[in-house]
C-alpha cells in the first residue's frame, strides 16, 4: 500500500499521538479557498484541510453555479465542477503536500462528476456513502445512488495511478444519519456497511465516522463498537474512526458552544477516534469565517491535548465502557443485511425495501418510517420503536413524539450546553481553554 495520502497521513499522526482536527470549510472564490487552507495548514493543532462544495454542486446543478459565478454571488461552498481543475490546481498549489492532505465534502447522491473534478485537479479524498448522500436530502431514488455511488468508487480506486501516488480515501458519512436523534446502533452498523460498499469497489484506505450524539458514555461505546466491527471485518485495509462534533441544534451562546467543542475533543480522544471534523461557535446563526473555523480548531487542539497529557501512559482509547448491548445490535444490523445478497449494494437495496434498515424521522419515500427513537430521563438515546430492525423491541418511552416533543428532543443538547455554560461562568464571557464540561468522567 503507498506510504502517502489522507489515510496514511492521519494513521501516522493518531501513531505519534495527535488527534487530527479538520473544518468543514468551504468558499465559493478560490482566493478565499486557497486564504481558508492556508489558514487551517497554519494551524497549531495536527490538521487536514478541507474543500466543501456548494449546494448547486451537489445536486449537479452546474450551470446554475457557473452563472452565480458569473453573477457574482457567493456561494456556501466551492463549486468545484464550475470552476474547473487548472482553477482548483492552481489554488492547491504550494498547499497540498504529503504533510497537508485535502479532503473534498460534498453531500451528493451522485458524485461522479465531483470526483472526476477532484481527482483531475490532483486531489484523492471525499466522504459520503450510497445511503447517507442520499436519504436525508430529498427525494433522489436510492437505487440510482448506489449505482452512482458504485461507479464513482470504481472511478477513484482505478484513479491511483493519475493521484502522483497517493492511496484514494473515502469516509463514510453513514455515522451522521440526520445529524441527530437516530440511536447509535444504527449509525455504527450503516457506517460499517458504507466502508464495505468502498471496499466492494476497490477502495483500500477509508474511515468510519460517528457523530457526537446526546450522552458521551453511550457515545464512548457506540466508538468502541464501531472500533470492534471494522477491526473484525475490514482487515487488510487502512482505516481509522472520525468523530464529528455534535450536528444537531447548536448552542445559541458562545460559551455553550465551546463547552460542547471540548466534550467533543474529549469524547475523541477518550473513545480512540483518530480525526475530529469541528464545529464553531458561528454554527447557530450563520456560516462561519475563517478565523472562527480556526478559533475552533485551535480550540479543540489544546483540548485534546490536555485530556492525552493527563493519562499519557494511557491507551489510544483508555476509557471503561459500559456494555449496553449496542455492539451486539450493531452486530445484528450488519449481518442481517450483509445475509440478504453478497453484493453490497444490492443488499443495502433489499435491507430498506424490507425494513431491516429504517432510519428514524427520515421522510425519504425509500425508507419505511417504521422506527422511533426518545431521549431518556439519563439523556440517552433508545428505540421506542424498532420496526423490522433484526434487533430486540424497543425500551418504554414516550411512543411516537408529538411535535412540542420533537422539538424538545431537537433541542435537547443545545439547552443543555447552554445551561452549563450560565453555571460556569458569568454572561458574556469566553471560556478559557481547555474549560470542558465534564459530564462523563473515566473509570480510575
Amino acid at each position: 500500500m503507498s506510504a502517502t495520502g489522507f489515510g496514511p497521513f492521519i494513521t501516522a499522526a493518531r501513531a505519534a499521538g495527535h488527534l487530527v482536527v479538520q473544518p468543514r470549510m468551504g468558499m465559493s472564490s478560490p482566493d478565499e479557498m486557497r486564504a481558508g487552507l492556508m489558514a487551517v495548514k497554519r494551524a497549531t493543532p495536527t490538521t487536514v484541510g478541507t474543500i466543501t462544495v456548494d449546494s448547486f454542486t451537489r445536486g449537479n446543478n452546474h450551470a446554475a453555479a457557473q452563472n452565480a459565478l458569473l453573477d457574482g454571488e457567493r456561494l456556501n461552498g466551492y463549486p468545484i465542477v464550475a470552476h474547473g481543475p487548472q482553477t482548483t490546481a492552481a489554488l492547491l498549489d504550494g498547499i497540498l503536500s504529503p504533510d497537508f492532505p485535502i479532503q473534498v465534502r460534498h453531500g451528493s447522491p451522485d458524485p461522479r462528476q465531483v470526483f472526476a473534478a477532484m481527482v483531475k485537479a490532483g486531489l484523492s479524498a471525499s466522504e459520503g456513502g450510497p445511503v447517507s448522500y442520499c436519504l436525508p436530502y430529498g427525494r433522489y431514488p436510492l437505487r440510482e445512488s448506489v449505482h452512482a455511488w458504485g461507479a464513482a468508487c470504481d472511478f477513484l480506486a482505478e484513479a491511483r495511478a493519475d493521484t502522483e501516488g497517493a492511496e484514494p480515501h473515502m469516509e463514510t458519512f453513514g455515522g451522521c444519519m440526520l445529524g441527530q436523534l437516530c440511536p447509535p446502533s444504527l449509525l455504527v452498523a450503516l457506517s460499517v456497511l458504507e466502508a464495505l460498499f468502498f471496499r466492494q469497489h476497490g477502495l483500500r484506505s477509508v474511515s468510519l465516522s460517528y457523530a457526537q450524539q446526546t450522552d458521551p458514555g453511550q457515545d464512548l461505546e457506540a466508538l468502541a463498537a464501531l472500533s470492534r466491527l471494522a477491526g473484525d471485518l475490514l482487515a487488510g485495509l487502512d482505516w481509522h474512526i472520525v468523530l464529528y462534533a455534535y450536528m444537531g441544534v447548536y448552542p445559541k451562546t458562545a460559551q455553550g458552544a465551546h463547552l460542547l467543542l471540548g466534550e467533543a475533543a474529549r469524547l475523541a480522544v477518550r473513545g480512540g477516534a483518530a480525526r475530529l471534523i469541528v464545529k464553531t461557535r458561528a454554527e447557530a446563526h450563520r456560516i462561519p469565517t475563517i478565523a472562527e473555523n480556526i478559533e475552533a480548531l485551535e480550540y479543540a487542539g489544546a483540548v485534546a491535548g490536555h485530556t492525552a497529557t493527563a493519562r499519557p501512559d494511557a491507551p489510544a482509547s483508555y476509557c471503561a465502557v459500559t456494555d449496553t448491548g449496542l455492539h451486539a445490535e450493531a452486530s445484528l444490523i450488519v449481518d442481517a443485511v450483509l445475509g440478504l445478497h453478497p453484493d453490497v449494494g444490492l443488499a443495502l437495496l433489499r435491507a430498506f425495501q424490507h425494513g431491516l434498515l429504517d432510519v428514524p424521522f427520515c421522510l425519504h419515500p425509500d425508507n419505511h418510517g417504521r422506527t422511533q427513537a426518545f431521549i431518556n430521563d439519563a439523556g440517552r438515546l433508545h428505540w421506542s420503536d424498532t420496526g423490522a430492525l433484526p434487533i430486540r423491541r424497543g425500551a418504554k418511552g414516550d411512543g411516537h413524539m408529538s411535535s412540542a416533543t420533537l422539538l424538545a428532543a431537537l433541542g435537547h443538547v443545545s439547552a443543555k450546553f447552554d445551561a452549563a455554560a450560565a453555571a460556569h461562568l458569568p454572561r458574556g464571557r469566553t471560556p478559557p481553554t481547555p474549560l470542558v464540561a465534564h459530564t462523563e468522567e473515566c473509570a480510575p
